[in-house]
């Protein structure tokens, strides 16, 4: 469920507050090294401050309540029990300890003090759950007491509306004080003008799917003539899957249906990611490629290495693909005599066999530990394909798509590497299975995503998991 900007406020003074507390942590650390010593009569060293450990706090204090937020520490607190806010603090606090002690090892960094390591790590634990702690009585406090609340009108017909109710996270419905249903088929906009006034009403919510757009609009500016926020519900389209946003072209706003990430910094970074890592790859695995070369040209003489291909990219763009050859010259013109002999292990229009007879020995070692597929880090440097989406499908496939819905993994660009890549390309026998995966990966994009499935390539690749 996507936050409300409320809430994402919310989590982000939060994030702020927990920060200042990490930095605070750290400095009573340091006044209590001393004392601490003293107590447990241990020997005396240099007296240590905090700009003696200033690299600590530059990954401790801005990196404990982002991996705290990972973790889910800041979601539904006030109604999680005690057991699951402690453990998520313990391993938000063990990930920041692991990221310091191997930082100060490759960045040979000098060891910061054991004692206020540890001293900060308590006091971090202990002032991040009293935090919390005041935090969820306090909200809990001005629910039970009914402060806070607002006052929220919802426009539409008594179905509709609670439909809707239905739907809404009980959280957000604890925050409001719904004054009146209301029908704007069945009452004039007058009334509503009425509520508005009387009630102090802030918020009104349109669940209208069949009321006239012009009693809505009316409805509307009576809202905002009076500076009373009108929330728009579009269930006057039936989007299974987009997600709605407002966007504006010049000075007309729109309504924007996405079912695709949506530019972000997190896009941003995956396309820089994309191409430096590309880069090192190409660099790193250059051997392979001069074996390869050679390889080929003993294994299969008289044909060009490089094996290209017209795939299908982004939003169904045509590319040509590059790859280390591993079948013998004329493979294209004998696929339809190897489906009318072998068949397709695969259902739908792509095609796959294991042990395809037009793979040559040298090739399907090459295949074995996917060196063939080096080459595509080149599409990946140029921008024509990215290290992580869907598999890229020659355009014939494509073409034979016997569902409409299975274009929508052309809505991002293709990648080398997938969750079918790396755990289902040996198991998956469906191409509907295989869509399903590339979609869940579409709806569920992210780059830590990326970076997972990343880090499951590299063994899938070095023990051939799944490679035909």
């Amino acid at each position: 469920m996507v936050p409300s900007r409320k809430d994402s406020f919310t989590v982000q003074f939060l994030l702020i507050a927990d920060a200042l507390l990490v930095w605070l942590s750290f400095w009573i650390a340091c006044v209590l090294r001393d004392p601490i010593r003293n107590l447990l009569d241990l020997a005396h060293t240099d007296q240590t401050d905090l700009n003696a450990i200033s690299w600590v706090l530059y990954i401790a204090v801005p990196f404990t309540p982002l991996v705290l937020e990972r973790f889910g520490f800041y979601q539904k607190s006030r109604y999680k029990l005690s057991h699951v806010i402690i453990w998520e603090l313990i391993q938000g606090i063990f990930i920041i300890g692991l990221a310091i002690s191997l930082f100060a090892v490759f960045a040979k960094m000098n060891e910061a003090p054991r004692l206020i390591l540890g001293t900060a790590a308590l006091l971090m634990f202990v002032l991040l759950m009293t935090r919390e702690r005041i935090t969820t009585f306090w909200f809990k406090r001005r629910r039970k007491s009914g402060i806070g609340k607002e006052q929220v009108v919802i426009v539409g017909d008594e179905e509709e509306i609670l439909l809707f109710l239905s739907e809404i996270d009980p959280d957000t419905l604890e925050e409001w004080d719904i004054i009146s249903h209301f029908n704007l088929a069945q009452h004039p906009t007058e009334e509503l003008f009425n509520i508005l006034k009387e009630k102090s009403v802030s918020r009104v919510m349109f669940i209208t799917r069949e009321t006239e757009f012009d009693k809505v609009a009316s409805a509307i500016e009576i809202c905002e003539l009076q500076g009373v926020e009108a929330w728009i519900a579009a269930s006057f389209i039936r989007a299974q899957i987009a997600r709605p946003a407002f966007d504006s072209i010049g000075s007309k706003p729109m309504l924007v249906l996405r079912s695709t990430p949506d530019l972000s910094w997190g896009l941003l970074a995956k396309e820089l990611l994309d191409r430096i890592l590309s880069l090192i790859i190409i660099l790193c695995t250059s051997p392979l490629w001069l074996i390869a070369f050679i390889g080929i040209k003993i294994a299969s003489p008289g044909a060009p290495v490089l094996f290209s291909q017209m795939r299908a990219g982004r939003y169904g763009k045509p590319f040509r693909m590059l790859k280390f050859r591993t079948m013998v010259a004329n493979a294209e013109e004998l696929l339809n005599s190897i489906k009318e002999a072998h068949g397709n292990e695969m259902e739908g229009p792509v095609f796959k066999l294991d042990r395809d007879p037009r793979v040559f020995r040298f090739g399907a070692i090459l295949r074995k530990l996917s060196i063939d597929e080096l080459p595509q880090l080149v599409n990946v440097l140029i921008g024509q394909m990215s290290l992580v989406g869907p598999r890229p499908l020659p355009l014939y496939e494509v073409e034979a798509f016997s569902e409409i819905s299975h274009r929508r993994r052309l809505s991002v660009k293709p990648g080398i590497t997938c969750e079918w890549q790396i755990g289902g390309r040996n198991k998956i026998t469906r191409f509907e299975d295989w869509v399903a995966m590339d979609l869940r990966y579409i709806d569920n994009w992210s780059i830590w995503l990326d970076i997972q499935i990343l880090l499951k390539t590299i063994p899938a690749v070095l023990f051939g998991k799944g490679a035909k």
